[in-house]
């Protein structure tokens, strides 16, 4: 009989591998969080990331000097003689935003595009002869300049004889939706309004909402559909101003989010014009919005957890007119100043409580500059404390604060207090963090900083944190 003699030193080394795996499948498990539902899907998250958006109305309204169209205008007016679309997404990719949106129709019905189903196109204008195709111009304009394109269709038509009758004129909105998402690439975003009004019969128009947002998802899947759609809603106002409270989650809409009863990741976008119209007008470029309102915008929506869709319109030439081009760059110059210098990056941290594993969750990763690392506290913490130490007195009035919302929106109370002449004082207050909140106030000199979490969902998270000084940058 043959007997197998197991040497001791190799049993010991078995037992203490299995329990070095075990400890650190057990630690592994402790440390990883669960996120807080609802989270984003990874486009609304990309898109809360790319924070600035660009609306371009262009189209009939731009020749004729008005705002709103109603649908008996003359093709043959439209003749931009220098249409340049590659213009537009150049200036907008050259000043940080991230998506181009174009109103490839607007209310009266023109269409920017060789639409098979309507006449009222820029195939019955003077401008190449009828053969231009300003969405197509546009779309590989977006792809040559990698900036993400996305369309507006109008849902109310002044043009077209369907609309009212309900069923037939939602076949025929489809049938257009079905031409600009089949033939132009991706397409980032399906931006709807909620214009309706009664057609040529006297019967209000009913929009099949469901049946456009399930022909979006088949023909555009990763597309997110803004404002009367379920990805992305409105602010509320054209002011470009979200609530200081502008959280990202969200009671579920009965007319969009049909059959959903729990919460959803329904983020703000905040649109404005640049100028007082949303389309051009000769009279308005003496009234560009100045460089201070731009950043109050800014700092009112990116910096209050939303994006901000700025509108640019192209002139009766087909570009950007010169004043609307100089105060985009002006802008991009401005906040590049004010984010250069981030004070807490030289910082010493220290947190009432740090996760289980204190590396991975560690307050230092708030500066490191890597998306994927974060701060986090224990479970069972709910408000806790990171310490900001400069090791000298530092002068700021700006501060940012991000969460790791991939991981849920959390923070529902917050403070910053800052150590100045040996007191503890309170210069900032607020109820929403989520993707980004910045917070202006007057400038203080101060040694050391205190974010305090006074009230969250769930263990708090803090991905980012900046302090900077800024000239003028008090509301």
């Amino acid at each position: 009989m043959n007997h197998k003699i197991y040497c001791p030193t190799k049993i010991i080394i078995l037992v203490l591998s299995i329990m070095i795996i075990n400890c650190s499948e057990s630690r592994r498990t402790a440390d990883d969080m669960q996120p807080l539902l609802p989270i984003p899907a990874p486009q609304q998250l990309a898109w809360q990331q790319d924070e600035l958006i660009m609306f371009i109305h262009f189209g009939m309204n731009t020749f004729n000097d008005v705002e709103w169209g109603d649908g008996t205008e003359d093709p043959a007016k439209f003749n931009p003689a220098n249409l340049d679309a590659r213009q537009w997404v150049r200036v907008a990719q050259e000043t940080g935003f991230k998506t181009v949106i174009l109103t490839a129709k607007h209310h009266d019905g023109f269409c920017l595009w060789q639409s098979e189903f309507s006449e009222h196109s820029v195939k019955n204008s003077p401008w190449k002869n009828g053969q231009g195709d300003v969405v197509r111009e546009f779309t590989d304009a977006c792809r040559e300049f990698d900036v993400k394109a996305g369309l507006y269709l109008s849902p109310w038509e002044r043009h077209e004889p369907t609309y009212g009758d309900s069923p037939r004129y939602n076949q025929f909105y489809m049938n257009q939706l079905t031409e600009l998402l089949s033939n132009y690439g991706d397409v980032a975003e399906v931006w709807f309004d909620g214009a309706c009004a009664e057609g040529p019969n006297g019967n209000r128009q009913v929009y099949d909402w469901q049946g456009y947002y399930a022909l979006i998802r088949k023909l555009q899947p990763e597309a997110l559909i803004a404002i009367s759609g379920p990805d992305i809603r409105w602010v509320g106002n054209e002011s470009g101003v979200a609530r200081e409270t502008e959280w990202s989650v969200q009671p579920p809409s009965p007319a969009i989010h049909a059959g959903m009863k729990d919460p959803v990741w329904y983020p703000a976008e905040c649109d404005v014009s640049i100028r007082p119209g949303w389309f051009w007008h000769a009279s308005e470029d003496t009234r560009v919005k100045s460089l201070e309102h731009l950043l109050d915008i800014y700092f009112k929506s990116v910096g209050r957890n939303s994006a901000l869709l700025l509108n640019v319109p192209p002139n009766d030439k087909g570009v950007f007119a010169e004043p609307d081009s100089r105060r985009l760059k002006e802008f991009r110059v401005a906040l590049d100043a004010i984010f250069k210098t981030n004070l807490a990056e030289s910082a010493n941290f220290s947190a009432s409580n740090v996760r289980g594993d204190q590396e991975r969750y560690a307050p230092q990763n708030t500066v490191d500059a890597d998306p994927e690392t974060f701060w986090a506290a224990d479970d069972s913490v709910t408000n806790s404390w990171l310490e900001l130490d400069f090791g000298h007195l530092a002068t700021f009035n700006i501060s940012m604060l991000k969460e790791k919302i991939s991981l849920g929106q959390r923070v529902e109370a917050y403070r910053i207090d800052a150590l100045a002449d040996g007191a503890w004082l309170t210069i900032a207050r607020g109820t929403t963090i989520g993707h980004k909140k910045l917070d202006r106030f007057q400038s203080i000199t101060a040694r050391k900083l205190r974010i305090v979490i006074e009230k969250s969902r769930a263990c708090p998270t803090l991905k980012e944190i900046g302090i900077y000084r800024a000239q003028n940058c008090i509301e």
